[in-house]
C-alpha cells in the first residue's frame, strides 16, 4: 500500500491526545456530604468493573477513527508496479497494407483493428500512430478519429525492424519514462530478421490479426514472349496460394473495351497468352475475378508506338558486326567514317561508337565531350595505331589514359556479373569455364574511378565503364581479338545501346526505383506530367538536347495507365502496377520472439498495459470505516452501562 500524501500521517502523533484524557482524568470531582452510604458500597463495585470496559472501548473506536480519518486524507492506494510513478508514452504501428483487406471474423483486419483502437484508447490520452503512409504524432484519439476511419489501404509495407525503427523515433529522449510500442499487422513472411534487444523501460507488443480465408489468386506478371511481322505474344502468369481452380476467366482490356477473353485451370501457378496486332497502341489491362485480395486482381501495361534508339558509329574498320547487333526493328543506326562526319547528326544520337580512330580530332572531342555531358552514351574501341597524345587528352575528363600498345595475348576470363548490363537475366548462371575470348595486343588502360566490366587473365581492364562512357582497351578487328566472335558481344553491345535510352517498359511498380526516356522537344521552364483521369503528377525529370529522363518512385500512389504530357500534348503512355508481394498469404511465426508480448486481440493487449498501470484507490474504504467506528462510539455511549 501507498500513499498519494504521506506528509499527513504526521496527523497520527494526535492519537496521543485522546490517550492523554482517557488516562489522566482531568475532570474535578465535586465533594457531597452523604449521610449514610454502606448500602452504596455494593452498587459501586458492581459498576466499577463495566464503566473500566466501556471508558477502554470508547477509547479504541476513538483511536480507530482518528486513524482512519488520517489514512483517508492521505490517500492510499495500491499497483501492480512502480510504472505508475513513470510518465508514460505509447506509440501504435497500425499496418495498412494490402494483406490487410484480408477478412478475420470480423470483417476486413484494418478495418477491425481501426475500430479496436478507437474503442480501447481513452479520447484524450496523448499518442502517436504511424501507418506506412500516414503518421499523427502526439495527438489523441479524438483528434484523428475521422481520419482513422477514412484510412484507405497503401502499396508501401513496413518490415517489421523497419516499424521498430520507426517507431522510437516518436518517443521523447528521456531517460525515465515508460514507452509503450504496439505493432498492429497480419506480420506476413518476408526475408528480414525481428532482432529485440530488451529494454527494461520499453513494453513491446505485437499484435498478430490473422484472415479466416487464406486463399488469393494475382495476376503476378506478363511479358512479350514472341512476336513476328503481324502481331505479339503477350504471356500473362498467374499465381495461387490456396487451394486449385478448375476454371478461372481471364479478361483482357484496351482501355475499357474487352478485346479477348480466355480462362485457365490453376494450382499454384499457371500462365496463359494473348495475341496483340503490331504496331498498334495498348492501353491494356488484365483482369480476374477473385473475391480475396483486390488489389492484385489487375495488372495494367501499354504498349506504345515503337520507338527506336538512335545509333552513330564513326567507323576506322569494319562495322558489319555492329551492324547485326543493331538492327532496323529497334535501332536507327548510322555509320560515317571520320572524314565524312557530319557534326549535325551528334545532338540526336542516343549511342555514339569510335570504332578503331586512330585519332580524335580536336572539334569531335569536343563535340563529344558536350554530347556525353547531355546524358548520351559512348563506347570507346581504339585501334592498334592509335594516337596516344589524342586519346589521352580526350579521356582526361574521365581521369583514364591508355599506356604504350602491349603485343601479348591474353583471355578475357572475368565477368562482372552484377553490372547492370549482365544483372538483367542475361546469363542463367556464373560460368566459371567457357571458351574465353583472345585479344593478342591491347593497352593498359588505367583510371581511377573505371568500373570494370570485362578483365583480363590478370585482372586488368578489358572493357571498363565511367557514367556513360564505355571504354574497350584493345582493338576488335578479328586480326586483332576474337571477342567479336564471342558469345559476350552481343549481350555488351546491345545493353549499352538499350541503356543509352531506356524506351518504357511493359509496366513499372510502384515503390520502386524506375527510369524511362522520353523523346519530345520542351520549351524553356515546361515540364512532363503523368496523368491519370483527375491525378495529375510532376515526377521528377532531367532534360537534355533529344530527351527527358524521367525518375519515379513513391508516385504516382495508385495503379493505372498514365499519359505523358508535355502541356496537352500525350507523348507516350506509361503503366504502374502495385507490388506483388503482398499476394501470397503465408504469415510468420511469433512464439519464438523474446521480450515481446504476442497477442491476437488489440483488446487484450490495452487490458494488459492498463491492468499494469492502474491504481487503486483505498481512502473511500477509510472514510467508510471512520463512519462506522462513529456510529459504534455513539452506541456504546447509548447503550453500555
Amino acid at each position: 500500500m501507498q500513499f498519494k500524501h504521506p506528509e499527513l500521517l504526521y496527523a497520527l502523533f494526535l492519537l496521543l491526545i485522546p490517550i492523554i484524557v482517557h488516562l489522566f482524568q482531568l475532570r474535578k470531582f465535586q465533594k457531597v456530604d452523604f449521610t449514610n452510604v454502606a448500602f452504596l458500597k455494593e452498587a459501586t463495585l458492581q459498576t466499577r468493573k463495566s464503566s473500566q470496559i466501556k471508558k477502554w472501548l470508547i477509547l479504541l473506536t476513538r483511536l480507530l477513527l482518528l486513524a482512519a480519518l488520517a489514512f483517508a486524507f492521505a490517500q492510499p492506494f495500491t499497483s501492480k508496479s512502480n510504472s505508475f510513478k513513470t510518465e508514460k508514452e505509447t506509440v501504435i504501428y497500425l499496418d495498412n497494407s494490402f494483406s490487410m483487406q484480408a477478412k478475420g471474423n470480423q470483417g476486413e483486419l484494418l478495418k477491425r483493428a481501426v475500430q479496436d483502437i478507437i474503442s480501447n484508447v481513452p479520447e484524450n490520452e496523448n499518442i502517436s500512430i504511424f501507418t506506412n503512409n500516414t503518421i499523427f504524432k502526439n495527438t489523441s484519439i479524438k483528434a484523428i478519429k475521422n481520419d482513422l476511419l477514412k484510412l484507405e489501404y497503401s502499396p508501401n509495407q513496413f518490415t517489421v525492424e523497419a516499424a521498430l525503427l520507426k517507431s522510437n523515433t516518436f518517443f521523447n529522449n528521456k531517460s525515465n519514462t515508460l514507452k509503450n510500442t504496439i505493432l498492429i499487422s497480419d506480420f506476413q513472411e518476408d526475408e528480414s530478421q525481428i532482432i529485440n534487444k530488451e529494454d527494461t523501460l520499453l513494453n513491446l507488443n505485437f499484435v498478430k490479426l490473422s484472415a479466416i480465408n487464406k486463399n488469393n489468386i494475382s495476376v503476378d506478371s506478363l511479358y512479350i514472349s514472341d512476336s513476328n511481322p503481324t502481331s505479339v505474344e503477350l504471356k500473362v502468369i498467374l499465381k495461387n496460394s490456396g487451394i486449385s481452380i478448375e476454371n478461372l476467366p481471364v479478361s483482357l482490356y484496351n482501355n475499357d473495351k474487352l478485346i479477348a477473353k480466355t480462362s485457365v485451370a490453376i494450382e499454384q501457378d499457371s500462365e496463359t497468352t494473348f495475341s496483340l496486332p503490331v504496331n498498334e497502341t495498348i492501353n491494356g489491362k488484365i483482369t480476374i475475378d477473385d473475391a480475396n485480395l483486390q488489389f492484385d486482381n489487375t495488372l495494367y501495361f501499354n504498349i506504345n508506338k515503337a520507338s527506336k534508339i538512335n545509333v552513330l558509329s564513326i567507323n576506322n574498320s569494319d562495322d558489319a558486326f555492329l551492324k547485326r547487333i543493331y538492327n532496323a526493328t529497334e535501332f536507327n543506326y548510322n555509320a560515317t567514317p571520320i572524314n565524312q562526319l557530319n557534326y549535325n547528326l551528334i545532338d540526336a544520337q542516343n549511342l555514339i561508337i569510335l570504332n578503331e580512330l586512330n585519332n580524335i580530332p580536336v572539334a569531335l572531342a569536343s563535340a563529344l565531350n558536350q554530347f556525353t555531358k547531355q546524358n548520351g552514351s559512348l563506347i570507346i574501341i581504339p585501334s592498334k595505331t592509335i594516337n596516344n597524345t589524342s586519346y589521352n587528352q580526350f579521356l582526361a575528363n574521365s581521369n583514364s589514359s591508355f599506356s604504350d600498345l602491349v603485343s601479348s595475348e591474353k583471355r578475357i576470363t572475368t565477368i562482372n556479373y552484377s553490372h547492370p548490363l549482365y544483372n538483367n537475366g542475361v546469363f542463367e548462371k556464373q560460368v566459371k569455364n567457357f571458351q574465353y575470348p583472345k585479344v593478342s595486343s591491347f593497352y593498359n588502360l588505367t583510371s581511377s574511378n573505371l568500373s570494370s566490366v570485362l578483365k583480363f587473365e590478370d585482372g586488368k581492364t578489358f572493357l571498363g565503364q565511367r557514367q556513360n562512357t564505355y571504354i574497350f582497351s584493345a582493338a576488335l578487328n578479328t586480326n586483332n581479338s576474337s571477342f567479336k566472335n564471342s558469345p559476350l558481344i552481343v549481350p555488351t553491345l546491345y545493353n549499352i545501346a538499350k541503356q543509352s535510352f531506356k524506351i518504357p517498359e511493359l509496366y513499372y511498380t510502384i515503390g520502386k526505383d524506375n527510369s524511362f526516356d522520353v523523346e519530345t522537344k520542351m520549351q524553356q521552364d515546361a515540364v512532363l506530367s503523368l496523368v491519370n483521369n483527375d491525378i495529375n503528377i510532376i515526377p521528377k525529370q532531367q532534360y537534355f538536347n533529344n530527351k527527358v529522363v524521367v525518375n519515379t518512385s513513391e508516385s504516382p500512389a495508385f495503379a493505372g495507365t498514365y499519359s505523358i504530357q508535355n502541356k496537352n500534348e500525350i507523348v507516350k503512355n506509361v503503366s504502374y502496377n502495385y507490388s506483388r508481394n503482398e499476394s501470397n498469404l503465408s504469415y510468420r511465426d511469433l512464439s519464438a520472439l523474446e521480450h515481446v508480448t504476442v497477442s491476437d486481440s488489440i483488446t487484450k493487449v490495452f487490458d494488459t498495459i492498463k491492468s499494469d498501470t492502474k491504481v487503486n484507490a483505498l481512502w473511500k474504504w477509510f472514510v467508510i470505516f471512520a463512519l462506522a467506528l462513529l456510529i459504534i462510539e455513539m452506541l456504546i455511549l447509548k447503550f453500555f452501562k
